[in-house]
């Protein structure tokens, strides 16, 4: 169970990723969305898993690797933002949320009638 600190850590995280993934998609100009999902701090606050939806699914996979290549530099971005909340930025480590894939493929063999199909994924 998290802290009372770690909840408020992981919140302000979530929020302030949201708006600067949110400001680097408008830049970019695709049509691409990047969802914070969730925020995980450690219990020391030296880490947080960030974990992230991606839309459309087709650049999942090439944008969570330049995401990692610039990890630093988000790290960076979000020391200047909360220098004054944290005394120390946590490492990230951004990972990919499949939860809404997960339930997308559940209903599916639901409504297929495939039993075999949902205790196989």
């Amino acid at each position: 169970m998290d802290s009372n600190r770690q909840r408020k850590v992981n919140q302000l995280l979530q929020e302030e990723l949201a708006e600067i993934f949110r400001q680097q998609s408008a830049n970019i100009g695709k049509n691409l969305l990047i969802s914070v999902t969730e925020v995980k701090v450690s219990v020391d606050l030296s880490t947080a898993k960030v974990y992230l939806s991606i839309f459309p699914p087709e650049k999942r996979s090439d944008l969570i690797e330049e995401i990692g290549i610039v990890k630093s530099q988000i790290r960076k971005i979000l020391g200047l933002k909360l220098a004054k909340q944290l005394r120390r930025i946590p490492e990230l480590i951004f990972r990919l949320d499949t939860t809404l894939d997960d339930i997308e493929k559940i209903n599916k063999a639901l409504k297929d009638g495939d039993e075999n199909n949902i205790l196989n994924k």
